[in-house]
């Protein structure tokens, strides 16, 4: 029984979508066009670059639209208001900014969670990118790279960086799913799959650590070093070279390890993190650059409400996802739909089928046999609207029982610069 069903019956029907859509948002039901756009890199400006910028965004953005069209006295200004900014025309809740005790800098607001996906808020002109994370994290370096005239939104998981984007939180979503030392980021290929948003370009950042303290501490001093447990084990070797006999303590990360020892004052307790991390919660740089490997890199997609044109006049990659039902034999007949068409994979991953485990299979001489069920996602290079990748396609198709394509989009052709650590 096919529980998955694709977006479309054939995977060549992804270039047949209508040019633009009418979507109807409620509570405020008002009708937004969108129309199809291809993404690109032509922004100058820069992305997020002050504490004030951040907290003015989260304001408008965790700020509830009050007033309804039902129960508006001047009945149909709300509707503009809220569609075309219009601060008169809405009654919003701001949310205060907090201060700390030792200085008059305001603190950060918190990253959006679960309980802020209410409905839409305001919908402005400027793009809008999620990203999971506080201030300061490798992935809103990620967004910066990709939208640098962007605006900025921190959730605190990937779950809510997927919502935002589906309910018009945010316009953008980029987020990390491979590291070259850690591997795949597994839940984001699992949220992929359970959720409906495109993959519309991808951005590959070198990952860059720092040894983070409150200004002041010296390095002898310290019990302690916190961070997300990948830059725990990318520092290993740095961190006994630097001759720091500490406690290593894993935490959500690496720019909330940072945020943690600025907000508790924490002077025998260092971060791992980023040097923006240091510049955005009033931290010292300890140690500048203490990855073990320079080559460490994070290739983050970025997700759209709608995919873009596919094109041939630059490099293009592909995402899909399938599954079938009559054993592993079939995964090498859908490999060969791509190597006779001398298509190159870039990345094969499987993941656990979780509408349907195990598949059993009964054999009267050897018994009965128990195998996983898998899906599988696959990276190719090629356009979608290249002729030797809808054939590809449609002759995948043949062999499984589901098939989506998750996006077609611009390979990262940015030049390669990585992350070298320095010697003290």
């Amino acid at each position: 029984m096919q529980t998955l069903t694709p977006p479309c019956a054939n995977p060549i029907n992804y270039l047949n979508r209508p040019s633009h859509s009418v979507i109807r948002i409620a509570p405020t039901r008002l009708r937004v066009k969108c129309d199809y756009g291809l993404d690109t890199a032509g922004f100058s400006q820069g992305f997020g670059a002050t504490r004030t910028d951040w907290q003015s965004l989260n304001v408008i953005l965790t700020s509830k639209v009050l007033s309804q069209k039902e129960d508006s006295p001047a009945g149909d200004s709300n509707a503009a208001g809220v569609n075309g900014n219009n601060a008169a025309a809405t009654n919003l809740n701001l949310v205060p900014v907090k201060h700390d005790g030792s200085n008059s800098k305001p603190l950060p607001p918190k990253p959006l969670s679960i309980t802020d996906l209410s409905p839409a808020p305001m919908h402005g002109s400027q793009l809008r990118v999620a990203y999971q994370g506080v201030p300061g994290a490798y992935s809103e370096a990620a967004a910066g790279k990709a939208y640098p005239n962007g605006e900025a939104i921190p959730c605190d998981q990937f779950e809510v960086a997927f919502q935002a984007v589906e309910l018009w939180i945010a316009d953008r979503a980029v987020l990390p799913v491979e590291n070259s030392l850690g591997g795949s980021i597994h839940r984001n290929y699992d949220l992929l799959l359970r959720h409906r948003l495109h993959i519309v370009g991808e951005v590959q950042l070198p990952v860059h650590h720092c040894l983070l303290a409150l200004p002041g501490v010296r390095k002898e001093f310290l019990t302690r070093v916190i961070s997300h447990p990948q830059a725990l084990a990318q520092c290993e070797h740095s961190l006994t070279k630097l001759g720091l006999n500490v406690a290593r303590e894993a935490v959500d990360d690496t720019a909330g390890a940072a945020e943690f020892v600025a907000t508790n004052s924490l002077r025998d307790t260092a971060a791992i993190a980023s040097a923006r991390a240091a510049e955005l919660y009033g931290l010292q740089v300890l140690a500048d650059g203490i990855q073990d490997d320079p080559n460490n890199v994070t290739r983050f997609v970025m997700l759209a409400r709608e995919p873009i044109i596919p094109r041939t006049d630059r490099p293009f990659k592909t995402s899909i996802v399938f599954a079938h039902d009559k054993g592993t034999s079939v995964l090498f007949k859908v490999l060969s739909a791509f190597a006779f068409r001398n298509i190159s994979l870039t990345k094969i991953e499987s993941r656990p089928h979780r509408s349907r485990p195990i598949r059993v299979v009964d054999d009267e001489s050897e018994g009965t046999a128990k195998h996983f069920e898998y899906l599988f996602y696959i990276d190719f290079e090629a356009s979608m609207a290249e002729v030797r990748a809808q054939n590809a396609l449609a002759e995948v198709q043949e062999f499984t029982s589901f098939l989506r394509v998750l996006g077609s989009y611009p390979i990262d052709m940015t030049p390669w610069n990585p992350s070298c650590p320095r010697e003290d």
